[in-house]
């Protein structure tokens, strides 16, 4: 199986019309793996694939926007006949079982187990799937956060999550060949932290990678100007992530 991307959803910071919050369906190596799960993904997700079927889930960070439709996927597994063939692994910062438990009002998120296996992602993090290894890289965001790159037979994706300016998205998009990243911002402000990328900040991380994909515009911004001005800067193939679409890596 290539390596694959399927987008879900690419909205910021709220889902919109036939645009769901952050989410995608990475698929090669004989792994099927959700990275981030935000609103509305979960039900995109089964216009691609039975839920049943993946992998692991990987989330980016804890923003709702990038990780609300865990509750989703918790009432079709549990309550909603999707009968998964053993807990799935859900690779997230810490803290995430105990967010998940909140929302159904429990203190306690042993009753999570028996649906999903909770496990902490760190700086670095590697997890093998079959033949997809996936590498968790810390970026700088106004909570913890990390950017994916994953790996499958010579294929390389990168994905920054969510990020301000960081080196550690130059080293993440380096042999890249494709590069899935953000263009949040459209200036970035004196005075305020920078925990999301411009355009321009975009287009020159993917310097590295072959492709690049712009996805996670803020509604100061449409994504083909951002997807515009992001591939001035790069100088390469650039494109705008859209729902449905899948891009073979």
């Amino acid at each position: 199986m290539p390596l694959s991307l399927t987008v879900l959803g690419t909205a910021s910071p709220y889902p919109q019309p036939g645009r769901p919050a952050s989410g995608y369906l990475l698929r090669g190596g004989g792994a099927e793996i959700w990275v981030d799960a935000g609103f509305g993904t979960f039900a995109e997700l089964q216009r691609h694939t039975d839920p049943t079927r993946l992998t692991a889930i990987w989330i980016s960070h804890l923003h709702a926007d990038h990780s609300a439709d865990l509750a989703a996927a918790m009432y079709g597994f549990a309550y909603g006949g999707l009968t998964l063939p053993a807990p799935l692994p859900v690779y997230a910062p810490a803290g995430c079982a105990r967010r998940l438990a909140g929302f159904f009002g429990r203190p306690d998120t042993e009753f999570l187990s028996g649906v999903f296996d909770f496990r902490t992602l760190y700086d670095g993090h590697s997890a093998r799937h079959w033949n997809l290894t996936l590498t968790a890289h810390t970026v700088v965001h106004d909570v913890e956060a990390y950017a994916l790159r994953a790996e499958c037979q010579g294929r390389v994706f990168a994905y920054s999550g969510d990020s301000g300016p960081c080196d550690a998205l130059t080293r993440l998009a380096s042999g890249a060949d494709l590069f899935l990243c953000e263009a949040d911002v459209d200036t970035h402000r004196d005075g305020e932290p920078r925990v999301h990328l411009t355009p321009e900040d975009a287009g020159s991380y993917a310097k590295g990678a072959s492709r690049l994909l712009v996805t996670h515009v803020s509604p100061t911004l449409t994504p083909l100007a951002a997807t515009a001005r992001a591939a001035v800067a790069f100088g390469g193939p650039t494109e705008c992530a859209l729902e449905g679409d899948t891009k073979i890596v």
